[in-house]
């Protein structure tokens, strides 16, 4: 993904209905739905959008979720089901932008509002729960299709068909799947160096990744750090 690249927005979608889920919370926002017309984007959200677990969700370092059409595709057709905007509870359904491989920090012009790639989406029992396919947050970690987070910088309204701009790309080049996956090191020593916006929850998620590559590499000297996966139960679903 380089600046000047452009894809679109296929929905813009805030929650439907809270639905309830086992755990602490019990409730869930995951059931987004399209919304006609054109809504606010803002530091903390989207108009008309809210979530239910404040200790894991929502802040402005994840302000929004986008998630690509051609990854929801992918997955409707492994599973023979129709998975429309907002099933993965994004905000974002985006055409023609690899998402999960937007460089942490790279900033995309939507409509009037600037948003800034700022973490992977990590997924948890809620969105389990919801998405009722067995071992799907393995599935989901394994593919490593997570989309992205996204700060709000600029305020403004957007709508379904605008045009997503790249704007602006760091030099670091690490991808949300990059930090998702935690399988190169020297790529997230890269990033914490050079990008000043990592926010604490990629930081923490950099250190567990460290550690489990310690420790993979103590036991068995002789094993890729590709066998290393993401396995944090920190919630991914609103």
């Amino acid at each position: 993904m380089a600046v000047g690249d452009t894809g679109a927005v296929r929905a813009v979608c805030v929650v439907h209905a809270e639905i309830a889920v086992p755990g602490r919370v019990g409730r869930s926002a995951i059931d987004k739905r399209p919304v006609a017309g054109r809504v606010r984007a803002h530091a903390l959200g989207i108009d008309g959008d809210h979530v239910c677990d404040i200790d894991n969700h929502g802040g402005v370092d994840q302000a929004v979720y986008a998630y690509s059409e051609a990854d929801a595709r992918r997955w409707g057709a492994e599973l023979g089901r129709d998975l429309p905007a907002g099933w993965f509870g994004e905000n974002l359904r985006l055409d023609g932008l690899p998402v999960s491989d937007a460089v942490l920090g790279a900033r995309w012009r939507i409509g009037a509002a600037l948003f800034e790639v700022s973490a992977p989406r990590v997924p948890c029992a809620p969105f389990q729960f919801w998405a009722g396919e067995k071992q799907w947050v393995k599935r989901f970690t394994l593919r490593s299709d997570t989309g992205a987070y996204l700060r709000v910088l600029e305020e403004g309204t957007i709508g379904a068909g605008d045009t997503v701009r790249v704007e602006y790309v760091p030099e670091h080049g690490v991808t949300v799947r990059d930090v998702f996956t935690g399988t190169d090191p020297d790529l997230l020593a890269i990033l914490l160096a050079a990008e000043p916006t990592v926010s604490a929850d990629v930081r923490q998620q950099i250190a567990r990744h460290h550690r489990r590559n310690s420790a993979s590499a103590s036991k068995t000297p002789a094993t890729s750090s590709k066998t290393s996966r993401v396995t944090e139960s920190k919630t991914g679903a609103p």
